[in-house]
């Protein structure tokens, strides 16, 4: 969940090419993984979102975990089946890195990959996303992002969605993102999902500045 810190950005990619793995590892190399500005040291929206939606058996995925706590925390709390994805292989590492020798670490399984070419091997009851969507300004890296949700996600299953809010950055980490009010990142989804339940947050960073994001939970409708 790449940042808005103007100090210490990456330079921009080209608006030719989406960027790849090599530049979000450079991002966690320059900042450390408490140091990103979508550090969350208590994710609590997120958990308390989940908590919600899945019971400590649903098959869980993260997807573009980074170098975040949350798979970590809901493994403590007793959640058996979770898998953290990510395009940079320097987020996981310090992920699992953290999570070395603690009982908890055998629940999470860890993939380096991009989530737009990712083929999935299994599906999930619970797609948990905050900060990936927004980066996807291109309709195509969208349409590619959807396809992989759908292959990925059960019948039935539940997607929980964030983004920057409207009112939030317009630029993060050198790249530019796409803000959605909650009917619009509904919209966004196309016809195969609807919309279930909405959540406004006002995210604190590292350096004290206030992100607002919008978030939604929805389920698929069967449409394509």
């Amino acid at each position: 969940m790449p940042s808005t810190r103007p100090a210490s950005q990456p330079e921009p990619a080209s608006p030719e090419t989406r960027p790849s793995g090599p530049y979000w590892d450079a991002v966690y190399q320059r900042r450390g993984a408490s140091g990103v500005s979508w550090f969350q040291s208590e994710p609590q929206t997120s958990v308390d979102l989940i908590r919600a939606h899945a019971t400590p058996h649903t098959p869980i995925i993260d997807a573009g975990a980074g170098a975040g706590s949350l798979t970590g925390q809901l493994a403590a709390a007793g959640f058996t089946d979770l898998t953290a994805i990510d395009i940079s292989a320097t987020a996981l590492q310090a992920a699992r890195q953290r999570l070395a020798g603690h009982p908890a670490a055998s629940r999470i399984r860890w993939i380096h990959a991009d989530l737009l070419t990712w083929q999935p091997d299994r599906r999930y009851g619970l797609w948990h996303d905050r900060a990936v969507f927004h980066f996807l300004t291109e309709p195509a890296s969208r349409t590619a992002y959807l396809a992989t949700l759908h292959t990925a996600l059960q019948p039935g299953g539940t997607v929980i969605l964030a983004t920057f809010a409207p009112d939030g950055p317009t630029h993060c980490s050198g790249l530019p993102v796409a803000r959605y009010a909650p009917t619009g990142l509904a919209r966004a989804l196309g016809p195969g999902f609807s919309a279930t339940g909405t959540k406004s947050e006002q995210h604190t960073t590292p350096d004290g500045t206030i992100q607002p994001f919008t978030w939604i939970t929805a389920t698929p409708t069967g449409q394509s």
